[in-house]
């Protein structure tokens, strides 16, 4: 999907929104409204050298590393009355070898190293090259020493954005990942070669591949991706939202003829909940979503909008991973780290990619616990899913109203063949568990229609398949593949699943449903209530 554009000034009498400026002085001598990190930016510059900095696509990571060129190039007059403007003294200027890319697509190991090497050729025009220097590393070290040594300290800054972005286009394609992970490396290793000339160096990207070995050789990184002091970093808090966009928060409250609270609670609930160390007490917001909403007067699914990576299709696509799992399992710092077993467990690549965040946090396991961070990404998710399991078919047979209103008035007839005929408009090769596929498509259906769905729920007997809970009804589905719907209904009577339900004044459907890895959609049904 193509990134929509979107002005950065749709209210031009009123508050300016900086929507997709990425560039810290152009923001600054435009006057938009500006969250003030540079306190941060101040200490990141004082208290170490070399970072690395995982947050999802459009959470500020291109202002942050703009904000730091500008800093360590000695803009001084761009930052006048902000935090920093009392904190720093000196000013001093330095080299700053800027890299992004972001902006580049990469299909081939030429389309990367013809990216670098147009990169590397400005800055040879300023600093100059030599002929011994016959590969993009060498050319890249080479340009660090001698722009060290036209700075009074003898010293360089390096900024590196979106450092992954080949590697994640590169996602189910092992060999072209391999050919991008041996240019990479060889290129970003000289971080630590050349740390005897480098003042400051972060790398910032969506994800930390650690074990591809790019990481191995970048062992004097400080990775703050879940440190507690710089986990309001990007995005913006509570207390900011209010300072910076008090006049704008209460203008859209007035537009939709609601209070100022009220304002801030669906705020609140669609945007804050991203957690980006185990101190719960720092929320923090989309700024992209936040900002769009703002600027336009309306709340909407601006992030997830502007379209989901491939990478996280192919993962989808490739894995057998139980969808309700997402939320469930507990994870080690360690495990969220660990990308690089997306196949077998896409937890990780959710959270860094933003689609999960951090929930809760056990100190004494070390464990967090996940979920959604908020209404825009849970909505924004069951969408994406329902399309995918549709085959991507927007205008078949299935209705989605009707399918809501059926559930809701315990129609289960009718609700049951426009399920038939939401899979029936697919088309879709399966790879993987059908069951699990089957599992993970009702579940994301139901849980988009507003519905409490359980999947796998636990009894004393055994383990439902789905269970979808409504306020006047309880349907339980037991799944099978290439068995019968008499099987599974059996089975709904073997082992008690109405058990748990049988106090509860709703009315209870048992449904046995039958999948058919043939047809690859419902074959048949039978209810029981």
């Amino acid at each position: 999907m193509e990134n929509p554009i979107i002005f950065a000034e749709e209210n031009p009498d009123d508050m300016k929104y900086p929507i997709g400026i990425q560039t810290f002085a152009k923001l600054r001598e435009n006057d938009f409204s500006y969250v003030d990190k540079t306190a941060l930016v101040y200490k990141l510059a004082r208290e170490g050298s070399c970072y690395f900095l995982s947050r999802p696509r459009r959470f500020g990571k291109s202002l942050l590393l703009s904000t730091l060129k500008s800093y360590f190039q000695g803009n001084r007059e761009m930052f006048e009355g902000l935090a920093i403007s009392k904190l720093e003294k000196e000013w001093k200027k330095y080299p700053v070898l800027h890299v992004d890319l972001n902006a580049e697509r990469y299909n081939t190991p030429e389309a990367l190293t013809s990216t670098l090497n147009l990169i590397i050729l400005q800055w040879e025009k300023r600093y100059g090259a030599k002929a011994e220097e016959d590969s993009i590393a060498k050319r890249f070290k080479g340009i660090i020493m001698r722009a060290a040594q036209q700075s009074p300290e003898g010293k360089v800054v390096i900024l590196i954005d979106e450092y992954d972005k080949p590697l994640l286009e590169a996602i189910g394609k092992p060999e072209l990942q391999e050919e991008y992970r041996q240019i990479l490396k060889a290129f970003y290793s000289n971080i630590k070669s050349c740390d005897e000339y480098i003042r400051f160096a972060m790398l910032t990207g969506v994800t930390k591949f650690s074990h591809l070995s790019i990481f191995s050789g970048l062992n004097n990184l400080n990775d703050i991706s879940l440190d507690e002091t710089y986990a309001a970093l990007c995005g913006f808090t509570q207390q900011e939202l209010e300072t910076t966009f008090g006049e704008g928060i209460d203008e859209f409250a007035e537009k939709l003829g609601i209070d100022r609270k009220e304002m801030l609670e669906r705020l609140k609930r669609h945007y804050d909940g991203y957690h980006f160390s185990s101190d719960l007490s720092v929320n923090v917001y989309n700024p992209f979503s936040l900002i769009c909403a703002m600027s336009k007067f309306r709340l909407d699914d601006f992030w997830f909008a502007t379209g989901t990576p491939n990478f996280l299709v192919e993962v989808i696509k490739h894995s057998d991973y139980a969808l309700d799992r997402l939320s469930t399992e507990p994870k080690t710092a360690e495990d969220l780290d660990a990308i690089d077993t997306m196949f077998s467990d896409p937890i990780p690549l959710f959270f860094q990619s933003g689609y999960l965040t951090i929930k809760d946090y056990d100190a004494r396991l070390e464990a967090y616990q996940l979920d959604f961070p908020n209404k825009e990404v849970e909505q924004g998710f069951a969408r994406f899913m329902a399309l995918y399991y549709n085959g991507g078919n927007r205008h078949g047979s299935f209705n989605i109203f009707r399918f809501v209103k059926a559930v809701e008035d315990g129609k289960v007839e009718e609700f049951m063949t426009l399920l038939q005929a939401f899979y029936a408009d697919g088309d879709y090769q399966l790879v993987g568990k059908l069951e699990v596929y089957f599992q993970n498509s009702l579940m994301v259906l139901f849980r988009l229609m507003g519905f409490y769905v359980q999947v796998e729920r636990h009894t004393s007997k055994g383990r439902m398949d789905v269970t979808i809970q409504t306020k006047d009804y309880v349907y339980i589905l037991e799944l099978k593949v290439d068995k019968s719907a008499e099987e599974a209904l059996q089975q709904i009577e073997d082992k008690q699943y109405a058990a748990p339900f049988k106090a509860d004044p709703r009315k209870l459907f048992r449904i046995g449903v039958c999948f058919s890895s043939e047809e690859r959609g419902i074959s048949e049904w039978k209810v029981k209530d």
